[in-house]
């Protein structure tokens, strides 16, 4: 059982008591104790299912071409079961009703759309422009219907050299559709709002054979045509 403190500060004219009973605290105190046991758990979880997107990324790579980079695949859908895992309430015995499927189709996920002339954002900056920059990643939770491309490491060396980014070595980096962003921006739930700074975002364009690797990511990603089933 973890105890509270207290501390007791005394001075000449003075007494002042300063509490760490905030129950919080205890909280975290306690997940920073089990942390390292989630972390093996979770580990343990991620290698029982290691093989099934190791084959996926191979199969992709197969039939997409060498460019393509099985570990950050793999990685990326790492991140995303993360995001997509159920979220507790106060007991862990209720859980939250199922969100709603992410909808990816409609015009916005037409590959076609995407060519030289279109312009993409960093999805750091987009997070950042919509006022949501004090948590990183926000906008692919919560906005989780937005088309992001995942940057291999040929497209970063491409970005950095032309200033675009900081060269991350492993990190992830993702583009972003800047009229998708934009759009965002006008919508009622960001345009009153005085976070929002939009001049965060330095669009710019990519060369063809970066634009056709996000067509074929798009239309991998994009909800199957039922009419077409």
């Amino acid at each position: 059982m973890i105890k509270h403190r207290q501390i007791h500060r005394r001075g000449r004219r003075s007494h002042m008591a300063v509490s760490y009973t905030d129950p919080q605290v205890s909280m975290d105190l306690l997940r920073a104790v089990l942390q390292p046991s989630f972390n093996q758990d979770i580990l343990d979880v991620f290698r029982k299912y290691h093989k099934f997107f190791e084959k996926a990324a191979e199969n992709v790579k197969e039939n997409v071409g060498d460019e393509v980079v099985p570990d950050q695949l793999i990685r990326d859908a790492c991140r995303n079961v993360l995001e997509h895992v159920t979220t507790f309430t106060t007991s862990p015995f209720r859980v939250k009703p199922k969100a709603e499927p992410v909808k990816r189709e409609g015009p916005k996920w037409d590959p076609s759309r995407l060519s030289e002339t279109s312009t993409f954002v960093l999805g750091s900056r987009a997070n950042k422009a919509l006022g949501m920059g004090g948590t990183r990643g926000r906008i692919y939770i919560k906005h989780a219907d937005l088309f992001k491309y995942a940057a291999d490491s040929k497209d970063k060396q491409w970005l950095a050299e032309r200033h675009h980014m900081r060269a991350t070595g492993g990190k992830m980096a993702y583009l972003l559709i800047e009229e998708d962003i934009q759009d965002l921006s006008r919508s009622d739930e960001y345009r009153d709002s005085p976070d929002v700074r939009m001049d965060e975002l330095k669009p710019f364009s990519v060369p063809h054979w970066m634009v056709e690797k996000m067509q074929r990511t798009m239309e991998a990603q994009r909800d199957s045509d039922p009419a077409a089933s």
